[in-house]
């Protein structure tokens, strides 16, 4: 990257924008990169910023080391030891954990790559289907891994699987918190692309440098109409779509993406 990264010793995280890209690298290699809370707060902070800034047009999540991320660091996130557990303290905790940080990914006005190194685990594997793309590397796995430990999918993973692989692919997932390759979830459409380990980067910033090129806002619009067709009728699907193209004519990438047609030329967007 022409830019230089900026760390946060107490986060764990590595940001830097560079070419109208905002690339978030989860920073704990001896850790896999599970996510404490600073981290996630972090990374929530660093994807609002990057809905509300006009500069950055896409986002990149990867790992550093060679884990993409082993979900969340349960020592480090869990309710105060000094006072006694009470009821609604768990459900709590994941509504303001866990569930913000995929809600955050999900709600980002810019499209979100997942940069997928290694292992994804929990809420990593969660955090990374959450993003609008994924590219893995084809040392890269998924693992439901809730069950091994005797607990319920949290971090949206019963919202997103389903919608992804359907209902029963999806229990088979977590039912047995199997590995699955990244050439298997290729298959099933968990991945976009597996790619060498030596070419996930290069093509990782292809593609990110491709979306940051273009009509930031039609994007935007594109994502929410995509996320939101998965719970709407045909009716509500169709009417926000009407509404959609509405407040897309009002940008300026759509008046230059109109001319450019007309004039028989690329279009130069310029995320306005």
């Amino acid at each position: 990257m022409n830019a230089s990264p900026e760390k946060s010793l107490e986060t764990g995280v590595l940001h830097a924008t560079d070419n109208g890209v905002s690339w978030i690298t989860l920073n704990r290699p001896e850790a896999l990169n599970a996510i404490a809370r600073d981290q996630r707060e972090h990374i929530i902070a660093l994807l609002e910023a990057a809905s509300a800034d006009p500069a950055v047009r896409a986002v990149v999540i990867t790992g550093s080391g060679r884990g993409f991320c082993s979900g969340a660091d349960l020592r480090g996130d869990t309710a105060a030891p000094e006072r006694e557990r009470v009821a609604g303290d768990v459900a709590r905790t994941i509504r303001g954990g866990a569930q913000r940080l995929i809600a955050a990914v999900l709600d980002c006005e810019k499209p979100v790559i997942a940069s997928v190194n290694g292992a994804a685990a929990g809420l990593g594997a969660h955090l990374a289907l959450a993003c609008d793309l994924v590219l893995a590397s084809e040392s890269a796995t998924f693992i439901e891994v809730f069950v091994r430990r005797g607990l319920v999918p949290d971090g949206g993973g019963a919202y997103l699987l389903p919608r992804l692989v359907g209902p029963q692919r999806a229990k088979e997932l977590m039912f047995f918190g199997d590995a699955l390759s990244a050439t298997d979830a290729e298959r099933l459409g968990l991945v976009n692309r597996v790619l060498p380990a030596a070419a996930l980067e290069k093509v990782t910033r292809t593609w990110a440098e491709r979306l940051a090129a273009g009509p930031t806002r039609t994007l935007a619009l594109t994502k929410q109409l995509v996320n939101a067709s998965l719970d709407d009728d045909r009716t509500s699907a169709f009417a926000a779509e009407a509404a959609a193209q509405e407040s897309n004519m009002t940008t300026l990438d759509a008046g230059e993406g109109v001319a450019s047609f007309r004039e028989r030329r690329p279009p130069h967007f310029r995320g306005r």
